[in-house]
């Protein structure tokens, strides 16, 4: 599904960020990625949807060279990866509902297939009853969950989570977790840059740590590994 080879990326300012990545990640699987800041791990997110390309080296996403990929055809590679930020991205003037089905409106699905669509993944986040709502009539947790559906409204493959957890109270964090791991068992592949120690060592998955571009460690079932 994932699969990096020998991956450079250095920076105009000569930041090197990725150090030579070599690492294959299967359909399915559930993957935090860890380190300190300033580490690489979001170059590494963003090389997997192609957000950056690699100075060096292969990113093959299924089956896709992504450093051979001509720019028209990203738009097709990215509906297949769903992606959650850590500060939500919804867009403020649309509904719940308005801001999940945007994403099927862009590959001009059908109306009906994309309220068929729309209200199942609000049932899978257990947010039904605020279809209606504006993002700000929500609390910060479920925003997050409104960008969890957003993700995965269009069934892709890979979900991108990039700190998910970041600005949410311990609670609201596990809620997250269960929703994504939800989603990991029905075949997505769950890649997560996190910095929660509690949540990794609790909720255990493979474990890739990243120090100065490197991978240092690359453990199924893993520990966290660092303080904090």
């Amino acid at each position: 599904m994932i699969l990096m080879e020998n991956v450079f990326k250095t920076y105009t300012n000569g930041v090197i960020a990725l150090n030579g990545i070599s690492v294959d990640i299967e359909q399915g699987e559930f993957v935090y990625i860890v380190g300190p800041s300033g580490a690489g791990k979001s170059t590494f997110i963003k090389s997997i949807y192609r957000e950056i390309k690699p100075t060096k080296g292969k990113v093959i996403i299924n089956n896709m060279d992504l450093s051979e990929m001509k720019e028209n055809k990203v738009p097709m590679l990215r509906r297949n990866i769903g992606v959650v930020f850590q500060d939500f991205r919804l867009l403020p003037k649309l509904t719940v509902y308005e801001n999940i089905a945007f994403a099927l409106e862009v590959i001009e699905e059908t109306p009906r297939n994309i309220r068929k669509r729309v209200m199942e993944v609000l049932d899978l986040v257990n947010l039904k009853n605020k279809a209606r709502f504006l993002p700000d009539e929500l609390s910060g947790g479920e925003q997050q969950r409104i960008s969890i559906a957003r993700a995965i409204v269009n069934n892709p493959k890979i979900v991108i989570a990039d700190e998910p957890t970041g600005n949410l109270d311990p609670e609201t964090s596990w809620e997250i977790m269960r929703v994504l791991e939800t989603v990991n068992s029905q075949g997505t592949t769950i890649i997560m840059a996190t910095h929660s120690k509690e949540i990794v060592n609790t909720i255990k998955k493979r474990v890739i740590a990243i120090e100065n571009g490197r991978i240092v460690r690359d453990e199924y079932r893993g520990d966290y590994g660092y303080e904090g």
